[in-house]
């Protein structure tokens, strides 16, 4: 809604920078590391991208392209580990199984997706009409930091499962499946969230019975709803 569609793909390859460099630093608890610097690279690009010489777009693909890179780079110099080729796919793809993800993970994902979503609701009038919210004094750039900081947040935890290079799509197929049938804010964000719920146990539901990658499996069938949503939104547009 903000026209800030890309910046989960940037940040996404942010994370897999930092966890190259983590890796080659032996950190233990890479989380500790990968998380600090997306928030870190979030704040660079929303105060970046509103440079007039540096365009938002612009500043998005210079830090993907330049983090995913030396990423790379740092795991074939430094040799991370015995089997190089796979954990890159696994990082770039996400899990083949879900099963990978740990307790704590799942935990961590669910005290801050509690967080998310209050936050979401104390700043959805900056999301809404920014300009509205200004003009009656509230310090939009303050919350417009906030949404990219909880952005972060949310491609650093879902890259173990979904994978960085498929993580836009968990944010944007949802909100642009919902805004296929609804027209209004409210609609549209119920809409988005129950979507992204729906597709989600069915991506999980669907890799484990066939044995697919579950980020992959996920994201197409995101990409089967916003088809479906399309043709619902263009029959009712009729009626």
């Amino acid at each position: 809604l903000k026209r800030f569609s890309f910046i989960g793909d940037g940040l996404s390859h942010v994370a897999f920078g930092a966890m190259a460099i983590a890796s080659v630093l032996n950190i233990t608890n890479n989380m500790l590391f990968i998380l600090p610097v997306t928030v870190l690279c979030a704040i660079l690009l929303l105060r970046t991208g509103q440079n007039t010489k540096i365009k938002g777009d612009a500043a998005i693909a210079m830090i993907s392209v330049g983090a995913l890179a030396i990423g790379y780079l740092l795991m074939n110099i430094f040799s991370t580990g015995p089997n190089l080729s796979g954990d890159v796919c696994s990082t770039l793809f996400g899990s083949t199984s879900i099963l990978t993800i740990t307790s704590e993970q799942v935990k961590l994902c669910g005290v801050l997706s509690v967080i998310v979503v209050v936050l979401f609701i104390m700043i959805f009038c900056v999301t809404f009409d920014e300009t509205f919210a200004k003009a009656t004094g509230m310090k939009t750039q303050i919350y417009n930091l906030i949404i990219a900081v909880i952005t972060a947040v949310i491609i650093v935890l879902a890259m173990n499962l979904v994978g960085s290079l498929l993580i836009s799509a968990l944010i944007i197929f949802p909100a642009l499946s919902a805004m296929r049938i609804f027209k209004t804010f409210f609609s549209v964000t119920v809409c988005s969230v129950i979507i992204s719920v729906i597709c989600a146990m069915a991506g999980i539901v669907m890799s484990i019975l066939a044995g697919t990658p579950v980020g992959s499996t996920i994201v197409a069938t995101d990409i089967a709803a916003f088809f479906i949503s399309s043709i619902i939104g263009k029959a009712a547009g009729r009626i």
